[in-house]
């Protein structure tokens, strides 16, 4: 079962960027943007982490830190353009377990949400991230590819690439899916990078089976189309 995050944010282009890479990451996310309705999420959803920004309609984020931990001792990560001493030192003192200041780096962010699941004792054990083909292993924990019992030098978006389309077997992705789920929103090349990558990858997997192949959909994009699928 995903663990679930509350995400108290009011700045509707923020939340969604946190939705997409939490649930990458293999989150349930919940979003509100007001402290009321984010108090509401925490109390009755039952949580394994909170973040909270500070700056917000209705209830501001010290209150709703200060009303979580009335009852709660659900991690919260604070999450504010302000970067003072003063807020941290606030933030940690009503409660907090951890405090990230905006603009953010997505890896950061990940990183201290699975630190504070870590040291609160909430972390489960990941899912692995590794799939199997006739002759081909897509292994993202190792970012190791084994083709046809060979490991094969993959550069780390191939391998993101290729068990993205991987994972969902059959599934058609637009160019334009596929930036924004493997390289992500904050990515300004165009779609010619991913006909690059696809490239790329198919000279690495030509001809090693014919129960898969990655296929383009012309006019359309790209699946990784199998028949064990």
């Amino acid at each position: 079962m995903s663990q679930k995050i509350v995400v108290v944010e009011d700045d509707i282009n923020i939340a969604e960027l946190l939705r997409l890479y939490l649930e990458k990451d293999g989150f349930e996310v919940l979003i509100a943007h007001d402290g009321g309705a984010g108090l509401h999420l925490a109390e009755t959803e039952n949580p394994d982490l909170v973040m909270l920004d500070i700056m917000l309609p209705v209830m501001d984020g010290w209150q709703v830190c200060k009303a979580i931990r009335t009852n709660s001792k659900v991690p919260i990560i604070m999450l504010t353009a302000k970067g003072e001493t003063e807020d941290k030192v606030t933030g940690l003192e009503m409660g907090a377990d951890d405090y990230i200041v905006k603009p953010f780096e997505v890896k950061e962010l990940l990183a201290r949400v699975h630190a504070v699941l870590r040291r609160t004792g909430e972390e489960v054990p990941q899912q692995s991230k590794k799939l199997t083909y006739d002759k081909l292993v897509i292994n993202l924990d190792s970012y190791e590819l084994i083709v046809d019992g060979k490991k094969v030098d993959t550069p780390p978006k191939e391998m993101e690439l290729l068990y993205h389309l991987a994972a969902t077997p059959n599934r058609v992705y637009t160019r334009n899916q596929l930036l924004d789920e493997v390289w992500g929103f904050d990515y300004f090349g165009d779609s010619r990078t991913v006909d690059v990558h696809i490239k790329r990858l198919r000279e690495k997997l030509e001809g090693v089976s014919d129960k898969w192949t990655l296929k383009t959909v012309w006019g359309v994009g790209y699946k990784f189309e199998s028949e064990e699928a």
